[in-house]
């Protein structure tokens, strides 16, 4: 059903611009907020790297996560959101409300002015992060949409943030929501091509690798997904009548060890991978960086765990496809290459 006008939050962001493209593409026209209008030269500058020119396919509303001011004007006339606006910083926050307080109540004041506004549904960006953490991981055993993080036990801010968005969204839509729709996407780290300097927390890990910052890996496992897969998977449970009032994991195959990748960067990339390190970090040496590093801090306790997850809902209830693990990570490679965006060797 193209020509529909969807309304995209946090277009400036990684995944953001990466659903702009890909409805564009499906042939909607697109409003995207951005915090201010110098945010704008920004998105169209992605897109442009993306392949888009969009023209009058595009505009823009300007909005916040903090305030309810310009969120009746950003969904007026639309009938889906994509609501991905969501604050994921490289370090721990000074404050866990820092993360907590935006990421929920920005998904309130996104859903209440969608209803409102008699929209038809929207697809909230969620994370694995409110699905597979404050729970021991069992070798062998999936996550799947059925499970939630236990917030009863110690996780980062982010994953509190991102569980008690997706927990708020859920509530509202049951208590007070009336006919507006709701499909949530919970994704794993999100790879794939970068469009531009301001990329994402994932991507800046495989840039890390790439210029030769981390002197060892840590033992511990990621989920890879490729973002053009993430954004088509919005796409599909914008639409399909099937995601109304379901969760999805969006991920590619199983998850991979930080050396497993950093192994397949180096096979694959050639000169562009020469800096990466394969040596893997004993985990009392983690632990002591972690005890001064924000970052390090936050992977801490997930090193040694066997964790796991599984997209086999969305491949079978909306007929997604995603890339392989391996064309995630080399996608983001190459792209960071060919941006300029990695250190000159000396």
């Amino acid at each position: 059903m193209s020509g529909e006008l969807v309304l995209v939050t946090g277009g400036s962001g990684f995944l953001g611009a990466h659903c702009i493209l890909a409805l564009l593409n499906a042939g909607h026209r697109v409003r995207s907020t951005v915090r201010s209008a110098r945010r704008e030269a920004d998105v169209l500058a992605m897109l442009k790297v993306g392949g888009a020119e969009p023209g009058d396919a595009l505009s823009f509303a300007h909005a916040d996560l903090t305030s309810d001011t310009g969120w009746p004007e950003a969904v007026a006339g639309c009938r889906y959101v994509l609501h991905v606006a969501s604050p994921f910083p490289p370090g721990v926050p000074k404050h866990e409300d820092d993360l907590i307080v935006p990421a929920r109540e920005g998904a309130l004041r996104v859903l209440r002015a969608a209803r409102d506004a008699g929209v038809e549904r929207v697809v909230l960006t969620s994370s694995f992060a409110a699905v597979g953490y404050g729970q021991t991981p069992v070798a062998g055993r999936a996550f799947t949409e059925e499970n939630w993080t236990d917030l009863s036990q110690k996780v980062s801010a982010y994953v509190k943030s991102k569980t008690l968005a997706e927990r708020a969204a859920w509530d509202f839509i049951d208590r007070e929501g009336g006919s507006l729709e709701l499909a949530v996407v919970n994704p794993v780290g999100i790879f794939g091509p970068v469009l531009g300097p301001d990329h994402s927390t994932s991507t800046d890990f495989i840039r890390r690798l790439m210029d030769g910052e981390m002197p060892g890996l840590p033992r511990m496992v990621f989920g890879v997904v490729d973002a053009r897969d993430v954004a088509d998977l919005h796409l599909r449970a914008m639409t399909n009548p099937a995601a109304k009032g379901e969760r999805f994991l969006a991920i590619s195959g199983d998850f991979m060890t930080v050396l497993e990748i950093a192994r397949t960067l180096k096979a694959r990339l050639g000169n562009a991978g020469a800096r990466i390190t394969t040596r893997v970090l004993p985990d009392w040496l983690v632990r002591i960086v972690g005890l001064f590093d924000g970052q390090a801090a936050q992977i801490v306790t997930e090193l040694g765990k066997p964790r796991n997850a599984t997209g086999a809902k969305a491949m079978r209830l909306l007929g997604w496809t995603p890339r392989s693990r391996e064309e995630a990570l080399v996608a983001t490679g190459q792209s960071l290459v060919q941006l300029g965006l990695l250190k000159k060797s000396k």
